[in-house]
């Protein structure tokens, strides 16, 4: 009897012989073939960007996460290289998407990337091959889009290749959590494919958790990111309700979460960043109009997360107005840290660019501060600020600013002597206080 394409890709995954394909080497997949190919499998990477190949090619990582010792030991022990050839999708056995999901100007969600990436893989699928989407999205793309554009070949899900989600769950920055100890959610199209998904990424991670179909799996990773959206969106307008009260929101939180049980501490900030929060919950509003049903909760929170720049605006010039006496049309304004969470060098979505748009906007001028984000990049948003450099922190140069705003906590830096040297300060992450610097000069917001 012939061998099924199931029972030989099983064979494959369950001895290690398969190779994996990842596509998109970035903050999700550099890291996700690392983890993979640690545990024993041939991975082949591949992205478009030409100047990631260089990086790779040179052993240097360009991801936090993935130190330069860890990328050279792979491609040392021939368990990992890359390409921007994606003819060699042939060769693979499992490949899985990381693609970016954006969204439009309008919060559409854009699949363009994830839609073109698998009409790649189409062009050199075969049977035997498992194809995973990772890239966050609404519940259905996996078997309505990436699916339908794979049988388009004429082959078929669940006799000749295999379809499952898997969301990835990466949390740039985390010292607790890696790709590989992240518990991993897993589905498949159909038994066969979710045993294949199963036994894949039960070999590279220290547990998986399997749910019915992919649709749910797609869920989970939403409802993830929508929890994390509303429950911020809820302090940043306790933020502000406290605020005009004279409560210092973040001594409420901090008392609050003493009580060990029924109680989750979030904190306020001067709005969202990062890759997930601002553009995930969005996914689930969009799709959700397809059956009339309407997602008041995560649309406010969005509403409500979005407004926090302007709002941190608005305080930072109140204070500029009652503590110097001086407009912020007329102001000088160092804002400290780019990136959208601290110690990392992540910029995606990052509040910070917002609020030095906004300053400028109102006539301000703004320069910023970041130990791990040496010169803004290229964004599709704020072209304007391509090419801006991080400015060096010196006591002349910080007294020459007319104020300084914390939007991101980084350790790198000295708050003390910034405490010192500032005439004022306005915090939107509460690190004077939690230091034990707080002073009259230093502003919440």
């Amino acid at each position: 009897m012939a061998i099924s394409p199931f029972d030989t890709l099983l064979q494959k995954i369950e001895n290690r012989t398969a190779r994996a394909g990842i596509i998109g080497l970035g903050y999700v997949g550099l890291p996700l073939a690392m983890a993979v190919a640690r545990s024993g499998f041939a991975v082949t990477g591949f992205d478009i960007d030409p100047g990631k190949m260089v990086a790779l090619d040179a052993r240097r990582s360009y991801i936090d996460a993935v130190s330069d010792a860890a990328l050279s030991a792979e491609i040392n022990a021939g368990r990992f290289k890359a390409t921007t050839d994606f003819a060699g999708l042939a060769e693979c056995d499992v490949i899985i998407i990381c693609v970016p999901t954006p969204l439009t100007k309008h919060r559409d969600p854009d699949l363009s990337f994830v839609e073109a990436t698998s009409r790649s893989i189409a062009a050199h699928l075969r049977p035997g091959q498992l194809v995973v989407l990772e890239s966050t999205t609404y519940p259905g793309t996996t078997d309505d889009v990436v699916k339908v554009i794979l049988e388009g070949t004429g082959l078929k899900s669940r006799s000749d290749f295999f379809v499952g989600f898997s969301p990835e769950r990466e949390d740039p920055g985390n010292q607790h959590y890696h790709t590989a100890t992240i518990p991993k959610v897993v589905a498949g199209d159909g038994p066969e494919a979710l045993a294949l998904m199963k036994a894949f990424y039960g070999a590279a991670v220290s547990s998986v958790v399997p749910v019915s179909s992919n649709a749910t799996a797609e869920a989970v990773k939403l409802t993830e990111n929508i929890f994390r959206s509303v429950n911020i969106a809820l302090v940043n307008e306790l933020k502000t309700v406290y605020a005009a009260m004279g409560i210092d929101v973040w001594e409420v939180i901090d008392a609050a979460k003493t009580k060990p049980f029924g109680y989750m501490p979030f904190y306020p900030g001067p709005g969202l960043g990062g890759h997930c929060i601002p553009i995930d919950p969005f996914y689930l509003t969009w799709k959700s109009r397809e059956y009339e049903l309407p997602t008041r909760f995560i649309e406010l929170a969005g509403e409500i997360n979005s407004a926090m720049p302007r709002y941190v605006v608005g305080k930072l010039a109140e204070a500029l107005d009652i503590r110097a006496g001086k407009a912020l049309s007329r102001s000088r304004v160092l804002v400290l840290g780019l990136a959208y969470k601290k110690n990392v060098a992540d910029i995606r979505e990052s509040p910070s660019l917002r609020l030095i748009e906004i300053i400028e906007e109102r006539g301000g001028h703004a320069d910023y501060h970041d130990p791990f984000v040496a010169e803004i990049p290229p964004t599709r948003e704020y072209q304007a600020l391509k090419g801006r450099k991080s400015v060096t922190l010196t006591p002349d140069t910080i007294a020459g600013y007319d104020a300084v705003l914390v939007a991101t906590d980084h350790d790198r830096v000295d708050y003390a002597a910034l405490a010192n040297s500032a005439p004022l300060i306005v915090d939107t992450r509460n690190v004077f206080n939690r230091l034990g610097l707080s002073a009259d000069h230093v502003i919440k917001a």
